[in-house]
């Protein structure tokens, strides 16, 4: 990665971030109240990332790359990729030290060959969290995510079985994952989770305030789509590969009005010595109650920049 240069100027205006040494491994913070530390930047193994397509030892090295440079924390789901990056992952983490690494998967959804399905029963998150555990090689998942749960399939069975998961040591800390905040916003106030992921970015500021709610409850609090799935920087015109293509047709089908918004920041391209993916990041970080920002990529050069938001710090005229 080529040296940033500090201080830096946004269009003539004063000093606008702080640079941590490069030497630095990412830094850490607390996940809530669950005793656990993880890396305030987190690698999301899903998507292209877990497809078939992409070549395994990529997939892998980008793993071993983010755990060489402190990254603590890596999120999967049994739904993702088609069902492989479960299991991709757990071969990338094959006879590396886990001791500080925490792992988090998700139950509740999953991919029956032809699509995703759901199946919030409790008895088939038991199943989820079994298949899960072989899939990844471990005997203990260190946090499990329901996967965008309804606040009706929050019954006392479900809260009954998550206690028993963790009463059994299947499980460590027990979370969800949902980008409705009526759904965070009931479960910040359930006592059986510990871990909330919320899809906070540059597009979503309005999530700050949900988050400082969640974090007052004591719940870690995990920012998904920190990158606003790249459209503050519009990677959505750039097609370099199959990979781009696949991920430029998701974006259209999905979120088309983001990527309205995210032209507004064409801004962030001319940042001396910053790049838009880092300056996202960096507002992401900005908010202490936020634990880790999770992020997924296929190429090295990305993950290496990514990483090296870790630390910086946004002038408040740059986060206006």
């Amino acid at each position: 990665m080529q040296a940033l240069r500090a201080p830096t100027r946004i269009l003539g205006a004063v000093p606008d971030l702080t640079l941590p040494s490069l030497a630095d491994p990412v830094r850490s913070r607390a996940l809530g109240r669950t005793g656990l530390s993880v890396s305030e930047i987190g690698l999301g193994c899903a998507s292209w990332w877990g497809q078939k397509a992409f070549d395994e030892r990529q997939a892998v090295n980008l793993v071993h790359a983010a755990l060489e440079r402190g990254v603590t924390f890596f999120d999967t789901g049994a739904a993702y990729s088609g069902g492989e990056a479960e299991p991709r992952l757990g071969r990338a983490l094959k006879g590396r030290d886990l001791e500080r690494v925490v792992v988090a998967t998700k139950a509740g959804t999953f991919h029956d060959g032809r699509r995703v399905a759901r199946d919030f029963r409790p008895q088939a998150i038991v199943a989820s969290v079994e298949r899960s555990l072989r899939n990844l090689g471990l005997e203990r998942l260190p946090l499990l995510q329901l996967h965008g749960p309804a606040i009706s399939e929050l019954d006392d069975e479900m809260l009954a079985m998550l206690e028993e998961l963790k009463r059994r040591g299947l499980v460590g800390a027990v979370g969800a994952n949902s980008f409705d905040p009526a759904v965070i916003d009931h479960i910040i106030n359930l006592a059986v989770f510990d871990v909330v992921m919320v899809d906070y970015n540059v597009l979503r500021p309005e999530r700050a305030a949900l988050i400082a709610r969640a974090a007052q409850q004591g719940k870690g609090v995990l920012a998904g789509m920190a990158l606003a799935m790249g459209h503050a920087n519009r990677q959505v015109t750039r097609l370099r590969a199959p990979r781009d293509v696949w991920y430029a047709l998701r974006a259209l089908k999905n979120h088309r009005s983001d990527i309205a918004k995210g032209a507004r920041f064409g801004c962030w391209g001319r940042l001396d010595g910053l790049s838009a993916s880092q300056a996202a990041l960096a507002y992401v970080l900005a908010d202490p109650h936020v634990a880790c920002a999770v992020v997924g990529t296929t190429r090295m050069a990305h993950l290496i920049g990514h990483l090296g938001a870790s630390g910086v710090t946004l002038s408040p005229a740059v986060m206006d």
